[in-house]
């Protein structure tokens, strides 16, 4: 065949893909911008379009989660069950009895919405203890584990080969010479290296290992590579818990050149360590395939302090609108100030909406983040956002001291939320994750304080020097806004 007959072939399967790939665009993507922005992929780069599609468009793997949380998830909507009865709740998981919300109509709808999002119920009598410094989480997440008697469940997304994972893997290899029972969730994807030698000197020692969402040549089966596990769980004999933004990695970790990960981690005791197990162990079941008798590990938990919380998972095998919008929600309810802290900033239309009518209604609203992050696209991409918004009266700070790594929300004195999550579109519709509801106004103030700490290592961004960013900058920022939907 002559060079022209090859030519016409590619350019008559190149249209033929472009119009293929419509009507699976439009059947099987829900928001109308999304779907826009995958047919602009496909209809300019036909075969690359098509590749990305097939590893990072389609939702196979969260259809094979559904189809088993179907089959066996009933333990644990029953143990849910059981937990709301005994605590006195109402089918809404709000208590009207619960301190914290008492009298607060505002907190009693918040919490609803939590538990739309998650299914886990409001629980009051935690103690929570935040930590900024990786060391220091470290230091006390190993000892807590060198005190466990009976398990460790560990969940992570990055479970790093380095100085951190092999303090960690060795406080592992004492306890199960203790006999304790251990298990160590990752991300197939996040913590690629650790599944190597470690791993299996984990599992000679009797730890079960597992990987979520696991993306081998041999496993993918076109499944998408971009629905990762973004939680960061531990729980130790089912008395604490911590979750936050920090993994099991350097805070050295990545491109050197944004600095030091600046994170947020909480230990918490009390009843919602039940609720963190529950994840943990749902998790657990859906990934290494293994039976569990899950109601050996979920027991009651007296209290051991005063604060109220919800502990909200979310994944698109929930209803990712209701964690949407408990966070919207909050931020329409805001009087006087809102504090956001996120690594990633790309918001979708209804965020972009509610932050910029509370700056109109005169609130003031911050949003901090790192002064570079390591994904430079998604930097490119956060640029719009954040030349809108300082047009609407919202202020940014850039983060100098580090990566800001935090995911961090405070409206007023009345509400706070922390964990996994960044503000933007993959963690809101795409990434399994883990957050914490504050209802307590002492909570919230002490995230707050590490909020405003973030606050004096920052730079307010003007909107005069926005404006005055290279064309090219400009440039940049509008073709990259493009692809938001799928960042």
């Amino acid at each position: 065949m002559s060079w022209s007959d090859w030519s016409l072939i590619f350019f008559v399967a190149s249209w033929a893909i472009s119009l293929g790939m419509i009507p699976v665009v439009v059947m099987r993507k829900e928001h109308p911008t999304t779907c826009l922005a995958w047919l602009m992929i496909v209809f300019f780069v036909p075969w690359l379009g098509l590749g990305l599609y097939l590893l990072l468009g389609e939702d196979r793997l969260v259809r094979k989660r559904l189809r088993w949380r179907e089959a066996s998830g009933h333990q644990f909507d029953r143990l849910v069950g059981e937990d709301a009865a005994g605590a006195g709740l109402v089918d809404s998981c709000v208590a009207e009895s619960i301190s914290g919300i008492a009298g607060d109509s505002q907190k009693k709808v918040l919490a609803r919405l939590g538990c739309a999002a998650g299914g886990l119920p409001l629980t009051e009598g935690n103690s929570l203890e935040l930590m900024t410094e990786t060391g220091d989480v470290i230091d006390r997440l190993v000892a807590d584990i060198d005190a466990a008697a009976e398990h460790v469940h560990l969940l992570f997304y990055i479970y790093e080969v380095d100085d951190v994972g092999r303090r960690v893997s060795d406080a592992l290899l004492r306890a199960r010479q203790r006999n304790v029972e251990c298990r160590v969730l990752v991300d197939d994807v996040g913590s690629w290296s650790f599944s190597g030698a470690m791993a299996a000197e984990l599992r000679a020692a009797g730890v079960e290992v597992a990987a979520c969402l696991p993306v081998g040549l041999m496993r993918r089966r076109l499944a998408r590579i971009d629905l990762r596990n973004h939680r960061k769980l531990a729980v130790i004999d089912g008395r604490v818990a911590w979750t936050g933004s920090q993994n099991i990695v350097e805070d050295s970790y990545g491109h050197r050149s944004a600095g030091r990960w600046c994170d947020i981690m909480a230990r918490i005791t009390g009843p919602a360590v039940r609720d963190f197990q529950l994840t943990f162990l749902e998790d657990w079941c859906a990934e290494s395939h293994k039976a569990v008798d899950v109601s050996r590990y979920v027991s009651d938990v007296p209290h051991t302090g005063r604060v109220t919380l919800q502990v909200v998972p979310s994944g698109p095998d929930r209803p990712t609108e209701d964690f949407q919008g408990l966070i919207i929600e909050a931020i329409n309810a805001a009087k006087r100030r809102i504090t956001i802290t996120s690594p990633y900033f790309i918001p979708d239309d209804a965020l972009l909406c509610a932050l910029r009518l509370a700056a109109a209604r005169g609130v003031q609203v911050d949003v901090i983040i790192p002064r570079r992050s390591d994904h430079s696209l998604v930097d490119a991409a956060s640029a719009f956002y954040i030349g809108y918004l300082l047009k609407c009266g919202v202020r940014f700070l850039r983060f100098t001291s580090g990566l800001l790594h935090a995911k961090t929300l405070t409206v007023d004195d009345s509400f706070g939320l922390f964990g996994s999550a960044n503000f933007d579109v993959r963690s809101f519709h795409l990434n399994f994750e883990i957050n914490v509801s504050l209802f307590d106004e002492h909570a919230v103030r002490e995230l707050r304080w590490v909020q405003d700490s973030y606050r004096e290592q920052s730079e307010e961004v003007s909107l005069a020097d926005w404006n005055r960013r290279p064309r090219w900058k400009k440039f940049v920022t509008n073709v990259t806004k493009l692809l938001s939907p799928l960042l």
